[in-house]
């Protein structure tokens, strides 16, 4: 991962982030008000050499006092000084356990020592400093006189007495925030990037790249809308979700630049990616375009393409396929381009057994000798084996990833399915992208006016969606569209 990677993890994952920041400040403040405040007191004394000789005999004396005062500082935690401070004091504790609660120190080429005491009363804290700054005089003195009798060289004076504090030492609450706040930062930075390590669902092209090299034919971003109006003439001309369908038309021509495959399986991984609006929105704007379009409802099993397209499914493909009708007769015109709807029909027993039949290689051959382009809603590749048995009859194959929601494994299994049998993959559409944010595809360029178009198209468009329909000879014409002496059909396979 590079540095984008991680600045994408944490916009993704800011509010794990901020969460877990702010649980780290809450737990700060809530160590500096449940703790126990703590006083201390500290005093300061000066190590002297007791000599008034010349001035080389001072320089010598300077040097043996300043090499004898770490020395000093160690003494101060021993019993021999505490223990007369808690004599003196009458202190109920050790010595080791006074230690705990006094720090001495001496900078570095200098001759003075400090001594801290904490305690939680301020009063008794200076008391302790002073009574064990007192004993360290005694017992340096004690130390350091000659066995042979006479005064010791070495002197110490306190030159700061101890005084009670005013104020608490600790908790700091200014400190306690701080580090609070940095250690559910780093917290919260490692959560969201073991989260995006530990997830493995599909967000965006990167992710996508680790499962497949298959080129991504476009991103189609979500819109809170598409449940109510899923078509692409119910959405503003120049919406992202509009300009995401014409994207994918566009690279799909490019994908299939040899014009091989006229016939384009669009299918999934698992139910519920948006397939069948992908393979619907795809064929209006292709028909857009000027091509002249037939979408076939090969879902056998949850056929949803006459739902959407207002259509009657009792007589489509089954039909078709059974013998029972013609295509010329089944095949339903739809809005006001080059579109037509071959329907599901009613539902088989047999779904696999009919796609995979040679009566349905046969029609799929007639439909692109007739039509510029010929889009089969499949169902997806998982939990049936219909699509990859349908994609050896077909051109080339779309699989639609559905953002946010397929897994890597899942989408493995799909590609390998369609790599056993042979099949032409064209490459993978993400779906339901967000349209902002880290995973976002789509980019917007459409004024306030366009936003206007987009709320008022789904009742401009709810007429195509609801067209009267009148049944003749088994084919459905929707009334007001063009006469049917225009049907492409009339071309297929030069039966009438």
């Amino acid at each position: 991962m590079d540095l984008r990677d991680y600045l994408r993890v944490l916009r993704r994952n800011w509010i794990l982030v901020v969460a877990i920041t702010l649980i780290g400040l809450l737990t700060g403040g809530a160590a500096s008000v449940l703790a126990k405040p703590t006083y201390t007191a500290d005093t300061q004394l000066f190590v002297a050499i007791q000599s008034s000789g010349s001035v080389l005999e001072l320089q010598q004396g300077n040097t043996f006092s300043t090499a004898r005062v770490q020395s000093y500082v160690k003494t101060v935690g021993s019993p021999a000084v505490l223990q007369p401070a808690i004599d003196d004091l009458g202190l109920e504790m050790t010595a080791e356990e006074l230690a705990s609660r006094v720090k001495a120190s001496s900078e570095i080429n200098t001759v003075l020592i400090d001594i801290a005491v904490v305690d939680q009363s301020p009063v008794q804290a200076a008391a302790i400093a002073q009574a064990v700054a007192n004993s360290l005089v005694r017992a340096v003195d004690s130390l350091e006189r000659p066995k042979t009798g006479g005064s010791s060289p070495v002197g110490l004076s306190i030159i700061k007495p101890a005084k009670a504090p005013s104020a608490p030492s600790a908790p700091n609450t200014r400190m306690n925030l701080l580090a609070g706040l940095a250690i559910g930062l780093a917290m919260g930075i490692a959560a969201a990037i073991l989260r995006s390590t530990l997830d493995n669902r599909i967000r965006n092209e990167s992710d996508l790249r680790r499962v497949t090299d298959a080129p991504l034919l476009g991103g189609i971003s979500f819109d809170q809308e598409a449940s109510k109006n899923p078509l692409l003439t119910q959405s503003a001309p120049q919406s992202p979700r509009s300009e995401s369908f014409r994207q994918l038309r566009t690279n799909l021509q490019f994908a299939n630049v040899s014009g091989h495959a006229r016939s384009v399986l669009i299918t999934s991984s698992l139910p519920g990616e948006g397939k069948s609006t992908t393979a619907t929105n795809l064929s209006i704007a292709m028909a857009q375009a000027g091509l002249s379009v037939c979408l076939v409802d090969a879902d056998l099993r949850r056929p949803m393409v006459n739902e959407y397209l207002g259509l009657d499914r009792n007589a489509g493909l089954t039909t078709a396929l059974l013998g029972t009708s013609d295509v010329n007769d089944l095949l339903q015109p739809w809005g006001d381009d080059n579109l037509f709807v071959l329907t599901s029909g009613q539902i088989p027993p047999n779904p696999s057994e009919l796609l995979g039949s040679e009566e349905m290689k046969h029609l799929i051959t007639r439909l692109e000798q007739a039509f510029d382009a010929v889009i089969i809603d499949a169902p997806p590749l998982l939990p049936v084996t219909d699509s990859a048995v349908l994609s050896q009859h077909v051109g080339g194959v779309v699989v639609v990833a559905g953002s946010q929601k397929l897994r890597y494994q899942d989408l493995e299994k799909a590609l390998a399915a369609l790599a056993m049998v042979g099949s032409n993959v064209l490459g993978v559409v993400l779906n339901r992208i967000p349209a902002k944010g880290p995973d976002s595809y789509a980019y917007s360029y459409y004024s306030h006016e366009d936003t206007h178009v987009k709320n008022s198209g789904s009742s401009s468009t709810t007429g195509q969606k609801t067209r009267r329909r009148s049944t003749e000879g088994g084919a459905v014409t929707p009334s007001g569209v063009r006469p049917p002496t225009l049907f492409p059909g009339e071309r297929i396979g030069g039966r009438r």
